[in-house]
């Protein structure tokens, strides 16, 4: 499934925070298998609601959604990752 571009938003907060490289890692391992276990996807909550995150790394997580009509994922943010 392809990726969409990135919002200028969420660029900018990737190169503000040096996650550039690590996000371009974990962007080709969704593309090629989202079950791929570093990515730990997760459905939100509340799941009516059909946003997903997946792990850019141990502090930062990726939220995005299926477009289904583009049959693309589309990145919605960055964020920090408190447990």
């Amino acid at each position: 499934m392809k990726i969409l571009p990135l919002s200028p938003t969420v660029s900018k907060y990737l190169q503000s925070h040096n996650l550039i490289k690590k996000y371009k890692k974990q962007v080709k391992l969704l593309e090629e298998d989202m079950h791929y276990p570093s990515l730990n996807v997760e459905l939100l909550e509340p799941k009516v609601n059909r946003i997903y995150s997946f792990r850019l790394d141990i502090k930062y997580r990726t939220l995005f959604i299926f477009r289904d009509d583009l049959n693309a994922i589309e990145i919605l943010s960055i964020t920090k990752h408190y447990q």
